[in-house]
Formats: C-alpha cells, structure tokens, sequence
C-alpha cells in the first residue's frame, strides 16, 4: 500500500474550496482496487478455521500439488 503523498493525487474542489473528489493515476487506482478486493476476501473468511502446516501440506500432496 503507498502513502497519501504517493498516491499523487488531485482534487477537484467547489466554489467554497471543499474537496469534492479526487483524479489519481491508473496504477494508484488500480492498486487501491486490488488492496481493497484482498480485504474483501479477508473480511469474508475470517471466521473460517484454521488447520496447520502439516495438514495443510498433506492436504496439498493428497491433490497432487505438491
């Protein structure tokens, strides 16, 4: 995640000099969509259970992934 002053954006303002909305490069914005998508994804397992490294890796080899 980069910082405000990375992101390098602009802001459009109204006549009484409130921030209305802001113009940011592609890449900041498409990098602000992909972290907000990982926490998302967070968000909606972090209820699940956990297993450990062994399970997991026996798992992994029980599918060929491995």
């Amino acid at each position: 995640m980069c910082s405000l002053k990375e992101l390098q954006a602009q802001y459009i303002t109204n006549e009484d000099g409130k921030k209305t909305a802001v113009v940011l490069p592609i890449e900041s914005f498409e990098e602000l969509l992909s972290d907000l998508q990982d926490l998302a994804i967070v968000a909606e397992r972090r209820n699940e259970g956990t297993i450990s490294h062994d399970e997991l890796v026996d798992e992994l080899k029980r599918d060929g992934l491995t």
